[in-house]
């Protein structure tokens, strides 16, 4: 390489990619290479990262928890608004800003000429990691080496690491693209590529943090979970932190076959992209948050509240966190959550999400209004003259098309 680097900080996983980039940074820079890896409640994939990190020619790694300020900054700020990108509950999308953020502080920390990551030059995540060091780190250099260097595939990554003996927890069979943390588990790449097949579900260990329904119990299961202006807060009577809520419902809704996506999305760089998600306490999280606000928010509120949803989503999808208008879109969700408290009651059935129950101090719903028996409030010849009024444009067009 004609530019020379003399210290690259790179965000590190320990999978394919970052194995492989870190003695590539070492051979084309001549660089130290220090590694950092995020901890977003990814678990057992975190064992033995040292030891991987300097076998490969990391001169130090560190290992950030980050899992805290995931879930309470990014997760659920994300339910609150309702955000989905196509129905896709955005877990890696959620993952990245907070992940490039410390990146960005430990490069200037360390002094780092450069920062690097293993993005492919086909996915979103280039993106989402990009915009937040222009954000963090805007004059640093950004070594992106999917776009640059020789390797041109998943095959060619893997020879390369077994030319270099650098050691990889996967092969050549299974060698899906895998992304994990608190909130799901995304499986992409090899036959799942192809809409046309049907992933293998029943494949020892591609399922892990559930069952499919078929494998769930034959009896359903019952959760309620309890919100305060909006943010989940206990899960059958029992305050729970973040973490520990998400961790429970993860568990209760994977046991009962909860979770299981299979979407085609379309993809920030303009393709279309199959992938295979698990996310079972965000299926929960989601369905019980949109029970409990249709009955604390007012008609206008709710539907104008579902478009900023779609704004929200893509604003996260594109790795646009860290902007003025998420920012602004935030403050107006908070405003619609002041009075999202409540209880919602659900029933988990062979991977069915069930309503069987809602309450709230603040319900909107009236039986005196509501009811279909004899009531004192609603006086039911009113609906003719709101009627007259509501189609008056309408019968006036129609008058003039009949003389016309």
């Amino acid at each position: 390489m004609n530019v020379q680097y003399k210290k690259v900080v790179l965000a590190y996983s320990g999978g394919l990619d970052t194995s492989v980039i870190i003695p590539w940074l070492r051979e084309n820079y001549g660089c130290e290479v220090i590694a950092m890896a995020a901890d977003v409640g990814q678990g057992e994939e975190l064992d033995g990262l040292h030891e991987r990190a300097i076998k490969t020619g990391a001169s130090k790694l560190y290992v950030e928890n980050v899992v805290d300020e995931f879930v309470n900054d990014f997760v659920f700020p994300c339910l609150k608004a309702g955000a989905k990108y196509e129905d896709y509950m955005l877990g890696t999308s959620l993952a990245r800003p907070v992940i490039a953020k410390r990146l960005a502080e430990i490069a200037i920390k360390e002094g780092a000429d450069a920062i690097a990551h293993g993005c492919t030059g086909k996915g979103n995540d280039q993106v989402r990691f990009e915009l937040t060091f222009k954000a963090f780190a805007p004059d640093m250099p950004i070594i992106a080496p999917w776009r640059i260097w020789d390797i041109k595939s998943r095959e060619e990554e893997i020879a390369y690491a077994e030319a270099h003996n650098i050691p990889l927890k996967i092969n050549r069979e299974t060698n899906y693209s895998k992304d994990k943390n608190l909130w799901h588990l995304s499986h992409e790449g090899l036959d799942l590529e192809d809409p046309a097949n049907e992933p293998p579900y029943h494949k020892p260990d591609f399922l892990e943090l559930g069952v499919t329904p078929e494998q769930a119990p034959d009896r359903p299961a019952y959760v309620t979970v309890s919100f305060e202006k909006g943010v989940p807060v206990a899960v059958d009577g029992e305050r729970l932190g973040s973490v520990a809520l998400v961790a429970k419902l993860n568990e209760l809704g994977g046991a009962n076959g909860v979770g299981i996506d299979d979407l085609v999305e379309n993809r920030l760089v303009g393709m279309k992209s199959r992938g295979v998600y698990e996310n079972p306490a965000g299926k929960i999280l989601y369905r019980a948050h949109d029970v409990l606000e249709t009955i604390t928010l007012d008609r206008d509120t709710q539907h104008y509240k579902a478009l900023v949803a779609e704004r929200y989503a893509e604003l996260v999808y594109f790795g646009q966190w860290y902007t003025p208008l998420r920012e602004a879109l935030d403050a107006f969700v908070d405003v619609t959550q002041q009075r999202v408290t409540g209880e919602v009651k659900l029933k988990l059935y062979k991977g069915n999400i069930i309503n069987a129950g809602v309450t709230s101090p603040f319900s909107l719903w009236s039986e005196a209004f509501a009811t279909f028996e004899e009531d004192d409030v609603y006086d039911q010849k009113d609906s003719a003259g709101f009627i007259n009024l509501f189609g008056l444009s309408m019968k006036v067009k129609a008058l003039l098309d009949q003389y016309s």
